[in-house]
């Protein structure tokens, strides 16, 4: 297990943190009046962690076992260059999502309509989470570049299991962290909460650019390390 792996799951998961329903529902749930009931929150980002890391091990299973069917294909260097260009192109892609076409505000404000106008029932926070992470099943583009470099790695499968339980614990920290702090110093962080909810809804056209753009260039990262370009470009 390499340093260089560990850092880029982490990188991607940091980046998974910022979806809407990692972090944009969470905000909202802490910015509904009154005392915030800890159980309710603290249940909707178990249920969004448990739903990713159940599709992580489905995804990964099935992603080996192609792996082993192609003999170790995908790991040699034809493969690697091949992740190369497909973290170019994400990193080039996501330069078409600047923000300035405002296509993804309507779309938040619907999904915080959602997040406050249900009641705080345990069954309806299950259902919101496992709703959110359905919908974003086709964006996850973060994960999915996550299970690559697992199924790549020649991990065993407790470690991988391992890291993917990590991952997702990860990709709610910061909702977590949000969540004591909004327990702890109400009055000072409801400011903060409102100031990241403007910022949310604002900013949520360009947020599939950054996401694009991070998670190219952490699958660039990994093939260049894979790769030794590093160390080619250091000897010339």
């Amino acid at each position: 297990m390499s340093v260089a792996l560990l850092l880029s799951l982490a990188g991607l998961a940091l980046v998974d943190s910022t979806s809407i329903g990692t972090l944009f529902i969470p905000v909202w749930l802490l910015l509904a009046p009154g005392p915030v009931r800890l159980g309710r929150v603290s249940t909707y980002l178990g249920t969004i962690a448990c739903f990713y890391f159940l599709v992580g091990l489905l995804l990964y299973f099935g992603g080996s076992g192609l792996a082993e069917m192609l003999g170790g294909a995908l790991d040699n260097r034809p493969a690697l260059w091949g992740q190369l260009a497909l973290g170019v192109g994400l990193f080039v892609l996501s330069f078409r999502y600047d923000g300035k076409r405002g296509g993804g505000g309507g779309r938040v404000l619907r999904w915080r309509d959602r997040a406050t106008s249900g009641d705080s029932s345990p069954r309806w926070l299950v259902g919101l989470a496992v709703f959110a992470a359905l919908a974003e099943v086709a964006t996850m583009l973060p994960y999915l570049g996550a299970l690559g470099l697992l199924t790549t790695s020649d991990l065993g499968v407790p470690q991988v299991i391992a890291l993917l339980a990590g991952y997702c614990l990860v990709m709610v920290l910061p909702a977590l962290v949000l969540l004591g702090a909004r327990v702890a110093w109400p009055r000072r962080i409801e400011p903060l909460l409102a100031r990241l909810n403007a910022w949310i809804v604002r900013s949520s056209g360009s947020m599939l650019g950054w996401v694009l753009g991070i998670a190219g260039f952490l699958i660039v990262r990994d093939a260049a390390v894979r790769l030794e370009l590093f160390e080619l470009l250091a000897n010339r």
